[in-house]
């Protein structure tokens, strides 16, 4: 399970670390503890009965093909074996989008783990981080804003619902994770 986001504490609460905030909440409801090792956090985990491998790459988000591919590599995996749990400013706050594979949709994060996987073909996990109407400033300053104090509520919610779908997509597969999580809004 690999959440994208950028490190440091200067991004911990942005938008674009939607991805590492659902990575924490697996941690806590899987009671496990990370450590950061070369260019990422990991920490072991057991989630529907199954182990797995929580993963905030350390790179920055535009970069976090490599440590994953490089995870990958040493643990003899596939593209198949990884899920991605990712930011997406098309979605409103609150909406999720879990897909079985598909197009980076002009994320970098995703971008950069196609492009070092030489595929596309892995599960994903969108989280909504959009707003209606859209942001008049440009992308980057939303996506790398903190959210709003009258958001927090609504993320919290979506991050509990993202860590819902991953735990149905390890269980049951990316087919039954989209049938209840998709078009699901807060």
């Amino acid at each position: 399970m690999v959440g994208l986001g950028n490190p440091g504490p200067r991004y911990h609460a942005t938008r674009h670390n939607a991805g590492f905030l659902a990575i924490d909440e697996l941690a806590a409801r899987t009671r496990a503890a990370g450590s950061l090792a070369d260019d990422a956090w990991l920490a072991e985990a057991t989630l529907a009965g199954e182990p797995l491998l929580l993963v905030k790459p350390q790179s920055f988000m535009n970069c976090s093909g490599e440590p994953v591919a490089r995870l990958l590599a040493e643990r003899s995996g596939s593209a198949q074996d990884l899920v991605v749990i990712v930011d997406d400013v098309a979605l409103p706050l609150g909406r999720l989008r879990v897909r079985p594979s598909g197009s980076d949709g002009g994320h970098n994060g995703l971008s950069s783990i196609a492009g070092a996987l030489g595929t596309e073909a892995f599960p994903r996990v969108r989280i909504g981080i959009g707003q209606d109407p859209p942001p008049v400033e440009p992308l980057r300053d939303f996506v790398l804003a903190d959210f709003l104090p009258e958001e927090q509520p609504r993320l919290r919610e979506v991050i509990g619902l993202a860590a819902d779908a991953v735990a149905c997509l390890v269980a049951e597969g990316p087919a039954a994770a989209m049938n209840r999580f998709n078009g699901r809004t807060i």
